[in-house]
């Protein structure tokens, strides 16, 4: 038999072994990656997130503004109009100022009222029921600001009535914060009377600035108001030099209500909000004005020119085209923002009006007109960047069972919050105990 030998464990005897033996490396068809790939990518998405955080800081500063960049975007289309009267202006047989509002105002009442009777949008003409009253109130405020203008340029110099008329910001948010019980914090003041200042190196009124370059009328852009600042300008400089003390100071008044009367223009749209389609503002605005102009023609004997080229025509077309795009943005953008922070916007229009004038008219600003630009744009990018996101009116919301309550040209799911607030208010003259701005 085979013997067995039992397996017997030691202990080595020695501590040093030698080295092992290296294997062999395995071969790969897999090639390994680099460190350098890893971080390339991994930078690359860092780069993207932080774009996509700085879009989202973006878009919801915008959401936050839609109001403050509907305004801002009117005031563009206010100073192409006004490029237009310009140019109307500077043909051999120049267009009447009643005409071109007459002009102007036909064709927004016609565009409006053929859109809502092609839309179905109830009551086109004259408004839903609950807010007549308040749509009246904004034709008659719109046209008083249009008529001071006007007054006021037969004796006071352009510059001197574009600072008067832009007072009615700063109007329009003592107003919504007295009738409307907006807030209307110490920022946006200190903005709106920045952004005045700023209007006022533009302007360089002539009571403010007696002597040197840059005083006389020519400076001012073409499109510091509305339509007929420049078209009227000419015709009333010799007015201007011979105005006695008593006319100016009654000029300056009238002045005074025409921003007034913007003012409460403003206000009104503020107030009425999203109760009425933002085109019924519009129907109410341009028929009175249409029906005062036609009278003040046939008392005034205004001569009707008729348009003999079409170049006539088609400025004529485009004046009313650009007025009515911007009216429709202005009353969008009231519907949506505060009155006194979307007022301030409207300072938008001369600067605007400084670009327009430098890439139609070649005309440069002056470095005091550069600076004033600087300041209204500076103090606009403040009023926006400094809203709170929660940011609501002290009033309470009103309700209507029209069908029209919320109608409008933008979507309404976009603005839930804004619902609350466009249509909160308090009524301006519903009872005899109840605050309302002057007629």
């Amino acid at each position: 038999m085979p013997s067995r030998n039992s397996f017997n464990a030691s202990t080595p005897d020695r501590t040093n072994f030698d080295a092992d033996v290296p294997l062999s490396p395995q071969v790969s068809f897999i090639p390994t990656p680099r460190g350098t790939t890893n971080e390339g990518s991994s930078q690359a998405a860092r780069s993207w997130r932080r774009i996509v955080r700085r879009a989202g800081r973006l878009g919801e500063l915008a959401e936050n503004n839609v109001g403050l960049l509907l305004v801002a975007s009117s005031q563009f289309f206010f100073s192409l109009m006004n490029v237009g009267v310009k140019t109307l202006s500077s043909l051999d047989l120049p267009v009447p100022a009643m005409e071109l509002i007459l002009v102007r105002m036909a064709i927004t009442w016609i565009c409006c009222v053929a859109y809502m009777f092609f839309m179905r949008v109830p009551d086109p003409i004259l408004g839903p029921k609950g807010v007549r009253y308040f749509l009246v109130q904004r034709g008659v405020f719109g046209f008083l600001g249009i008529y001071g203008l006007y007054y006021s340029l037969q004796y006071l110099s352009l510059s001197d009535a574009t600072v008067l008329q832009f007072l009615s910001p700063m109007f329009t948010a003592i107003a919504g914060a007295i009738f409307l019980r907006e807030v209307f914090s110490w920022r946006e003041a200190a903005a709106g009377i920045a952004s005045l200042f700023g209007v006022i190196l533009i302007a360089r009124p002539a009571f403010l600035f007696r002597s040197g370059p840059g005083t006389h009328d020519d400076s001012i852009p073409a499109g510091v108001d509305s339509m007929m600042l420049r078209a009227v300008g000419d015709s009333t400089t010799a007015n201007n030099e011979s105005a006695l003390s008593a006319q100016r100071l009654t000029a300056v008044g009238v002045a005074l209500l025409g921003a007034v009367g913007a003012a409460g223009a403003y206000t009104t749209i503020r107030h009425i909000g999203k109760r009425a389609h933002a085109l019924h503002n519009l129907v109410a605005y341009s028929a009175l004005c249409v029906i005062v102009t036609i009278i003040a023609m046939i008392v005034m004997r205004t001569p009707f020119v008729v348009p003999t080229r079409w170049d006539w025509v088609l400025l004529l077309l485009f004046i009313g085209i650009a007025g009515f795009t911007g009216q429709v943005l202005l009353t969008l953008g009231l519907q949506r923002e505060a009155a006194g922070r979307g007022a301030i916007a409207v300072y938008g229009q001369i600067v605007f009006a400084t670009i327009f004038e430098r890439l139609f008219f070649h005309t440069s600003p002056s470095p005091l007109s550069i600076v004033g630009t600087c300041i209204i744009i500076s103090s606009a990018l403040y009023v926006a960047l400094t809203k709170k996101v929660n940011h609501e009116t002290k009033t309470r919301p009103e309700s209507s069972d029209d069908p029209s309550v919320e109608e409008g040209l933008l979507d309404e799911h976009h603005h839930d919050e804004e619902e609350a607030t466009a249509g909160a208010s308090i009524p301006l003259s519903d009872n005899p105990s109840s605050k309302s701005p002057a007629h």
